[in-house]
């Protein structure tokens, strides 16, 4: 039996996750991901597929992360109607992130239209809508970790707790004849150990061949409690210059873990007696989600929801959903901390916070997150003097602090460990999701 991967997105780069598994019989992908970077790229890459969409029987998808999930509408949209097949928690995740990336995808076209119009120049279209984006989550399957979920006639996948957000998987395809079958573990995107809210990543058995993730494979994160203090003392000496803390953040997992730790900071009486507010309507709609799911939870997780804690904010801190309201953060001069995605700064409210405090010094941008090559994200994290919001030119004088240690993605040493029981039997290891200096240094 002929079994083809080809690689088709977040290869050498950090976005977009897409892979085709190609049987004698069956065609099927793993992830469907939205490419993320310069505008004139994401239109390009994410509006053509290297296969007919119509042809595919079949997604395997292994998380929610937009840069993973976010083109299936799109798939759908071009002829697509397979199973989608994922765990629970992710099926619900998409049915709050896919529309809302619809919907932002569509304000944000509306928006730089309107700035084109002033210039003369056309006007620009969304990948897809949040009506479309609605229509495709009819395709979803959700199931539990552990079992065994037949995807084609010849392919076979069960979901492993991968570690990395609510709901995410490492898949293990298993391809062909029971007597013959191949297995294919996709270990992409691998959590970290020890890290709070959710289970330490598990490893599937019998591996033959293993698509593994590079995001960070020439880098080695900091102890979360060193993370922890350098987040008090950016907090404290931005407060103390009278400024605001703008903190970029994917809506999934990476928020949740920075209110979870900023709770943790209240109760010490380490955190300035500040307001906490998260501006964006998905996280706070994703935070609903992670309280229908406490069996994916770790147990200091599962025991601080029973023991009336507030880990994730909802009484102590300001969740935002009405679009006045944001406007109104920029209207106040005084100190607070504003959590808002997306994560990589390249679409939702986190640009109209840049656009209004980019330019003031008393202000801190903490990033916390891995900023994807050429993103608006990526050029604030370095730092550079001059960055483009919607078009329009703004001078970086705020405060840039990064913190590596709250990162969902493993580390160079978490990716090593990973993979050192598979020496002696695994056939191949097939390197993804990293840009090519981190994935070359992985085993250098």
């Amino acid at each position: 039996m002929g079994i083809k991967l080809k690689f088709l997105g977040a290869v050498r780069e950090v976005t977009g996750s897409n892979h085709l598994v190609t049987t004698d019989i069956s065609n099927a992908i793993i992830d469907c991901g939205l490419f993320q970077g310069r505008r004139q790229d994401f239109f390009e890459k994410n509006s053509e597929f290297g296969f007919d969409p119509a042809d595919i029987e079949a997604c395997i998808l292994s998380h929610a992360h937009i840069d993973h999930s976010g083109n299936i509408p799109n798939l759908v949209k071009q002829g697509f109607d397979g199973r989608i097949v994922t765990t629970d928690p992710t099926r619900d995740l998409c049915a709050a992130m896919l529309p809302d990336s619809g919907h932002i995808q569509e304000s944000d076209a509306k928006y730089v239209s309107k700035l084109h119009k002033r210039k003369g120049l056309p006007p620009v279209e969304p990948i897809y809508t949040k009506e479309e984006a609605e229509e495709s989550l009819e395709f979803f399957t959700g199931h539990p970790y552990d079992q065994r979920v037949n995807v084609t006639d010849d392919i076979d996948v069960t979901f492993f707790d991968a570690g990395h957000v609510l709901g995410s998987a490492t898949p293990l395809l298993e391809i062909g004849p029971d007597d013959s079958k191949v297995r294919l573990a996709y270990a992409v995107d691998l959590g970290r150990k020890n890290i709070p809210i959710l289970n330490d990543p598990v490893q599937p058995p019998e591996i033959d061949w293993l698509i593994l993730e590079s995001t960070y494979g020439g880098r080695v994160h900091e102890p979360v409690d060193i993370g922890k203090e350098k987040l008090v003392d950016c907090i404290s000496r931005t407060v103390k210059r009278g400024g605001k803390i703008i903190i970029p953040s994917f809506a999934l997992e990476r928020t949740q873990e920075i209110v979870y730790f900023l709770s943790q900071l209240r109760r010490e009486g380490r955190l300035p007696d500040i307001p906490v507010i998260v501006d964006s309507p998905l996280a706070t709609r994703i935070t609903e989600v992670f309280s229908h799911h406490p069996q994916v939870y770790d147990e200091e997780m599962y025991r601080s929801f029973n023991t009336g804690e507030d880990p994730l904010g909802t009484i102590n801190f300001e969740y935002i959903r009405d679009v006045e309201r944001s406007k109104e953060l920029n209207e106040i001069d005084s100190p607070m901390i504003i959590i808002s995605a997306s994560g990589m700064c390249e679409a939702g409210r986190i640009l109209h916070h840049l656009k209004n405090n980019i330019q003031d010094a008393r202000n801190t941008v903490l990033v916390v997150g891995y900023m994807a090559r050429n993103t608006l994200g990526r050029k604030i994290a370095e730092r550079e003097p001059v960055v483009k919001i919607f078009g329009e030119e703004y001078s970086l004088k705020a405060e840039v602090e990064i913190l590596h240690a709250f990162s969902a993605h493993a580390d160079r040493n978490d990716l090593l460990e990973y993979v050192k029981p598979l020496k002696d039997t695994v056939k191949g290891i097939f390197l993804v999701h990293g840009e090519e200096e981190q994935s070359r240094e992985l085993f250098s």
